[in-house]
């Protein structure tokens, strides 16, 4: 073996050049000023500036405009005159037995009579009713209880 045959075994790296003719000179790689020349620069997205415009939903969230008391389950005075009979009294508890309401979490909903066709004499209880439904039932004999529905 002679010094002019030897051969190293890895290449020899270039130096890093610097300036108008290097790898990495001037911008180093960059291209450009500003924020996006910095290290650990990082662009703020478009979209969080505009969700961060819109306003915060408050209080009860999406449904805001709902009311916080419950609904009254509606039934016709045609569907009582076809289920019950002359002289029946007429309550929630008994509209739940014969199906024409169901009970919402085991309790019975508040019950609101709306106007329909009424022939039978019947008396209601605890029901909230129209004032057309009221007269109905009053123009055919029947009765109206008002009791206190407790909230």
């Amino acid at each position: 073996m002679q010094l002019h045959s030897v051969k190293r075994n890895s290449k020899r790296k270039k130096s890093v050049q610097v300036g108008r003719g290097g790898k990495r000179g001037k911008t180093s790689g960059r291209g450009t000023k500003g924020q996006k020349a910095r290290a650990g620069h990082k662009i703020r997205p478009e979209i969080r500036d505009m969700i961060k415009k819109l306003p915060k939903m408050r209080g009860r969230g999406k449904n805001s405009n709902k009311s916080i008391k419950a609904p009254f389950t509606v039934v016709s005075l045609t569907k009582v005159s076809t289920v019950f009979d002359e002289g029946s009294v007429i309550s929630p508890v008994t509209l739940s037995e014969k199906g024409l309401i169901n009970k919402n979490l085991g309790k019975l909903p508040k019950v609101k009579i709306l106007g329909g066709e009424i022939s039978k004499k019947m008396t209601f209880e605890n029901c909230a009713y129209s004032s057309s439904a009221k007269e109905k039932i009053e123009k055919a004999g029947g009765s109206i209880k008002e009791a206190k529905v407790s909230e």
